[in-house]
């Protein structure tokens, strides 16, 4: 066995007459030791040099430990996992990247955190790998949505995955539903090249249209690329300024033939691809929302949400009136190409503000 360090002892506490029981013990433990779960959503560990790098870093300094439990305690959870681990005396719960790493790099030993209370039951010990690894951010949506489908398997149902979280069924369905995407799309989704608002809409189609509907978004998004809206600040009523501007929009609107209709500030952006718009699909996503994922960022306001070809919802309430998670929404949604032009447009606007308001200043009365 590996070297032992109760933290309780370490700071001086009683320590528990069951090692590891709620006393989570740090271990020094061989490699042929441990075996990593088999319920792990996590699916990319990087390529073989990766991880032979990564293992060099933990050989110069570890610090994350791994979580583990005993053979024992997994094997009352899951007896017909027997096989699968074989001798190994625990079971990696977190870290199998770090477990991957040093078995790439030539280690022997790996830094553990021995904690039994992790397998208390088969929810605790499923949800401890996705809290982790969403708190870390290490989990693509793809993989996110593996952990939950596993949790459903292994819970007996998405109602009692629902009762574990105490979120509805149709948050399971969402958290699920990108897995009815093709591999080929899976892969895009991972790699974040689909924003999962638009992942989730073309996972409501038949496997054989879903391509289709991912070229037809692409195009949509290629029209509309470098084609920004142009709209100058409004200015509030009373400033000064405001009659010149007055004066010169009049003087538009008297150069304008009668019943000449005005001409768009910017060009009109073709409506975005949703599956929502197509026949019968709004009423199969009629009881699902969207919500946040254990130990993730909010991923919407449920089905009031709106789509980026509609209009935000009228006053300054919900996601409107929260900057931070407004922010965490559109990092979830948006494609990171998307995000950096509506930076880019963001940042115009201010520019246009901040030169109007220059402007009022320069008008107003000494």
């Amino acid at each position: 066995m590996g070297r032992r360090t109760s933290l309780a002892s370490l700071a001086g506490q009683k320590v528990d007459s069951v090692p590891g029981q709620s006393d989570p013990l740090l271990l020094t433990l061989p490699l042929e030791k441990l075996v990593p779960t088999r319920f792990n959503p996590r699916r990319n560990f990087g390529s073989e040099g990766d991880l032979r790098d990564f293992g060099e870093k933990l050989r110069r300094r570890q610090l994350q430990p791994a979580v583990v439990v005993s053979r024992s305690a997994y094997l009352r959870l899951w007896p017909e996992e027997a096989e699968h681990i074989g001798p190994a005396s625990f079971v990696i719960a977190n870290g199998e990247r770090r477990y991957r790493g040093s078995l790439a790099a030539g280690m022997t030993t790996l830094n553990v955190v021995h904690n039994e209370d992790v397998a208390n039951s088969r929810a605790d010990f499923l949800d401890a790998i996705l809290s982790e690894n969403n708190d870390r951010e290490d989990l693509d949506p793809i993989e996110r949505a593996i952990g939950i489908e596993t949790m459903v398997v292994q819970l007996g149902g998405a109602d009692k995955v629902a009762q574990h979280y105490e979120k509805s069924k149709g948050w399971v369905s969402q958290q699920r539903k990108l897995l009815a995407l093709t591999p080929e799309l899976q892969a895009l989704v991972s790699s974040g090249e689909i924003p999962i608002r638009v992942a989730r809409d073309i996972a409501g189609l038949p496997a054989a249209e879903q391509a289709a509907a991912w070229s037809e978004e692409q195009q949509r998004r290629a029209a509309t690329q470098g084609v920004p809206r142009s709209r100058k600040p409004k200015a509030v009523a009373g400033e000064p300024g405001d009659r010149r501007r007055a004066a010169a929009g009049e003087r538009d609107r008297g150069s304008r033939p009668a019943g000449a209709t005005p001409t768009p500030a910017g060009p009109v952006e073709p409506e975005r691809f949703t599956a929502v718009n197509r026949p019968g699909a709004a009423a199969a996503l009629a009881g699902e929302t969207v919500d946040e994922l254990p130990g993730g960022v909010p991923a919407g306001e449920g089905s009031a949400a709106t789509m980026p070809h509609q209009s935000a919802p009228a006053g300054a309430d919900g996601l409107w009136a929260d900057p931070e998670r407004l922010c965490g929404h559109i990092i979830e949604v948006m494609s990171r190409a998307d995000r950096r032009r509506l930076a880019s447009l963001l940042l115009t606007y201010n520019a246009q503000e901040t030169e109007a308001e220059t402007f009022s200043q320069a008008d107003a009365p000494a």
